[in-house]
């Protein structure tokens, strides 16, 4: 339990933060892509609560990580993490306002809401199957981490980078805003160049991981990287 109340304390903040982000930037309540946005990330929520329930040392290490975070994983955070809040942001003022333009057609939308569940499912699905899934890029010497090979990893080597890519890029528009990819492309770029540093940090440093990227040839996309 008392590992389990600050990672719920942690994102009842971040939903009620998103929350007033999203409607104070839509300037009224009856913005119904942004009730659809907070319920969708609600259950994002509960779902990953009750699903990680029993895995105290990933639920520990995703808190409070452990020493060795690369300085340009620092850097990484310090320009995406307002890129993300800029995507939210700029999606109330567009849709909830309707300051730019005409929301997403509705089979586009459609799909952006399948595109934003597939990435929040893969996410979901990498963290449950790797105990090191951790928020930042470290080896974690101190937790005896080695690869892992289970689940999505049996086709890329960061499957978790994938889902973000595909929530991330779907939010604005399951918000009902195209000018909100603005900010959330920028962010991918930040994100799949991570994907490429870590890449090269696991290969260096974690036994087995280069003859495992061997086995598993593509870092985020089957086929193409």
């Amino acid at each position: 339990m008392k590992l389990k109340l600050p990672l719920w304390a942690r994102s009842a903040a971040g939903l009620a933060v998103m929350a007033g982000l999203v409607f104070l930037s839509a300037g009224r309540l009856d913005y119904w892509q942004g009730w659809v946005f907070f319920a969708l990330s609600l259950a994002v929520v509960l779902l990953s609560g009750w699903l990680l329930r029993n895995d105290r040392g990933l639920v520990a290490e995703r808190l409070r990580p452990g020493r060795g975070m690369k300085r340009w994983d620092k850097g990484y955070f310090l320009l995406s993490t307002p890129l993300y809040f800029a995507a939210v942001v700029v999606a109330g003022l567009d849709a909830g306002r309707g300051l730019w333009g005409p929301p997403p057609r509705p089979a586009l939308y459609l799909l952006s809401l399948l595109v934003f569940l597939a990435g929040q499912g893969l996410f979901l699905w990498a963290k449950k199957v790797n105990p090191f899934f951790s928020s930042v890029a470290r080896i974690q010497a101190d937790r005896g981490q080695v690869v892992c090979r289970e689940g999505p990893y049996r086709f890329v080597r960061h499957p978790g980078y994938l889902g973000g890519l595909l929530y991330g890029l779907a939010t604005p528009l399951v918000l009902g805003s195209y000018w909100g990819l603005v900010p959330a492309a920028l962010a991918a770029v930040l994100l799949v160049g991570r994907a490429g540093l870590e890449d090269r940090m696991l290969k260096r440093d974690l036994l087995w991981y280069e003859e495992y990227a061997e086995t598993v040839p593509f870092r985020l996309v089957p086929g193409l990287w």
